[in-house]
Formats: structure tokens, C-alpha cells, sequence
């Protein structure tokens, strides 16, 4: 048996006669200009295809259309539009941007904490002018003394002591000096204290308590007024009327005189006014004297001479012809 003849084979091409590869950055343009993809290997088509120009077609329905540089939108970030050269405005232009948003969520966040130093300092603002404002009211003209007005006189004369304080007229009501109206009231012996009264917008009131004359000393100037301090209020050539006269050893400095003091200011206005002399020798015997009957009333000492005063209200009242009226023991009242 024959052998079948084998079938013929297509001759090898050789290796040598191949054409020279091409790199991927190499591009071959045919004879129309176009790429010819026969000439660049597989793997670099895309390459090539990415750095081609763009291609002239229509676009396609709902595509934008730029149709130039101005006719861009400018609320679209230029990092969206695709590649392009960086410049120095645009890395300026975004870091103010940013430093605006960070500022806006700063304010945003702080927005209570502001809120609330606007209050305070508001009314820190209010507090202040209030206190400058009424300051300035109360140190100014507004609130100047035009009028001095004195009360609580009896025995003094109330435009004297007005016009003595005249010099404080014109002075702001919070200013008025009280050493001047002191020094202004020292004047007046029969004053024993005072207050100050302000009364705005333009009044000043001075409330003067007087001292109390318990009686007179006799001497060679005259008659001297004395209050239960021993102060000389007046003196007088002649006797005062409704004031006893005193007659005590030591004088108006004396033990027995502060003790014959206390006891004419603890009598009843009743009895008061009924005593002509007070006469002691030592703080233990003070003896009162009643002008209109010539009763005598012995005291004893300054103690007790509430309860003292009380008990011999009593005893007058039932036996008001009585010529002596011993009171030196409460408990033992001996009348005559």
C-alpha cells in the first residue's frame, strides 16, 4: 500500500523580514492624515486615542456647548472643566474661600455665646450710664440748695439760725459741709444736737434739738440760764420766769448739780412748772421748793426718780395742802 502524499504547507515567513515594533509613545499617520492603527501596536491605541484631537461631531442632545472661554459658568469649580494650567488666582481665590466658610462656621457656633456677651455688655452699658447719669443729677446744679429751713425750735429763733446757715445756699444737696454748719451752730448755746435732711430737689432741713433749761445761777453778772450739763445758755441782769432758781454747792460742775438736774427733768410737766428753787448740798439731798404754795419736796438722791415722780403725782393730788412732801423712800412717803 501507498503512502498518501502529504499535503503542502504554507511557507514560514521570516522572523527577520518582520517590521520593525514601534514604541507606545510613536504614533503612524497614514496617507489621509488619520492614525493608522495598523501601525501602532495593540496596548498603545488608547494612548493615542486619549491625545487625539477632539473630534468635530455634534453633540449629543442635553450636552452643554461652551463656545468659549466667557460663556464658562462660573459657579463651576475650574478643577471640574478638566486639566488645565494651575495659576497663583486661583490657589488665591480658593484660600479665601476657605478662610470664608471657616469664618461663617465659626459664627455659626458662636452665635449664642455672642449673643449673650451682647446682653451683659448691654446692661453693664446701662448700669454705667445710669450711675454716671444720676451722679451727675445729684453733684450738679440741678440738686443745689435755694432753701434752709429750721424745725424743732422753742426758745430759738429760727431766721437766725437760718440765716447763719445761708452760706450753704447754691451748694449741691450731696456736698452740703456739715463741719461749717457746725461751726455755724456752735454759735447758738441753746442748741443741743441737730440733724440734716435732705429734701429734693432744693431743700435742706436742719432739725435742732434745744437743751432743756433746768435753771438759773445767780451772780454778779446777773442770772445765768444752765441746762442739766451745766452749760451756760444766757445770762441775764434779770431773773428768767418758769425757771427755778439754783442754789447747790459747787456750782453748776458740782456732784450735787448733776443730781439736782437729773431730778427736775424726771418731774411731770405739772410739778415742773410749779418748782421756784432747787437746793442741795451733796448729791443725796436734793429738796424742791413749789412757788405757788411754798411746799417743800424732798427728793433724797437722783435714784429711782421715775418711781419717785410717779408716787408724788399721787400724793399732791390728794393732799395738795400738804407743806412737806417726802419722797427720798418710795416705799415710805411721809407727808406733812
Amino acid at each position: 500500500m501507498r503512502r498518501p502524499t502529504p499535503l503542502p504547507q504554507a511557507p514560514r515567513a521570516d522572523a527577520s523580514a518582520a517590521p520593525p515594533r514601534r514604541s507606545r509613545d510613536e504614533v503612524a499617520f497614514g496617507d489621509d492624515g488619520d492614525v493608522d492603527e495598523t501601525a501602532v501596536e495593540p496596548d498603545a491605541l488608547p494612548i493615542a486615542a486619549a491625545f487625539a484631537a477632539p473630534s468635530a461631531a455634534a453633540p449629543s442632545p442635553g450636552e452643554d456647548v461652551a463656545t468659549g472661554p466667557d460663556d464658562a459658568d462660573p459657579f463651576v469649580d475650574a478643577s471640574a472643566q478638566g486639566p488645565g494650567p494651575l495659576r497663583a488666582r486661583d490657589v488665591w481665590a480658593a484660600a479665601r474661600a476657605r478662610r470664608k466658610a471657616l469664618r461663617a462656621e465659626v459664627r455659626r457656633f458662636t452665635a449664642r455665646q455672642r449673643r449673650r456677651r451682647m446682653m451683659w455688655l448691654g446692661a453693664l452699658g446701662a448700669v454705667v450710664l445710669l450711675v454716671l447719669g444720676t451722679l451727675a443729677a445729684a453733684y450738679g446744679p440741678l440738686f443745689a440748695v435755694e432753701r434752709v429751713e429750721v424745725v424743732g425750735t422753742a426758745t430759738l429763733d429760727p431766721a437766725a439760725v437760718e440765716q447763719a446757715l445761708a452760706g450753704q445756699i447754691g451748694t449741691p444737696l450731696p456736698l452740703v459741709d456739715s463741719s461749717a454748719v457746725k461751726a455755724a451752730l456752735v454759735a447758738f448755746p441753746l442748741v443741743e444736737s441737730y440733724t440734716l435732711e435732705a429734701r429734693p430737689p432744693h431743700d435742706l432741713v436742719v432739725r435742732i434739738v434745744e437743751r432743756t433749761p433746768v435753771g438759773v445761777f445767780e451772780n454778779a453778772a446777773g442770772f445765768t440760764l444752765v441746762d442739766a450739763a451745766g452749760v451756760a445758755l444766757s445770762t441775764t441782769p434779770d431773773r428768767p420766769e418758769g425757771v427755778p432758781l439754783i442754789a447747790v454747792d459747787g456750782g453748776p460742775r458740782s456732784a450735787a448739780f448733776e443730781a439736782a438736774g437729773h431730778v427736775y427733768r424726771s418731774l411731770p410737766d405739772d410739778v415742773r412748772a410749779r418748782v421756784s428753787d432747787i437746793s442741795a448740798t451733796s448729791p443725796n439731798d436734793v429738796t424742791l421748793t413749789l412757788g405757788d404754795t411754798g411746799a417743800q419736796v424732798v427728793w433724797g438722791n437722783a435714784d429711782d426718780s421715775a418711781e419717785k415722780a410717779v408716787r408724788l403725782g399721787k400724793i399732791m393730788a390728794a393732799r395738795p395742802d400738804a407743806s412737806l412732801y417726802d419722797v427720798s423712800s418710795p416705799d415710805a412717803i411721809v407727808v406733812r
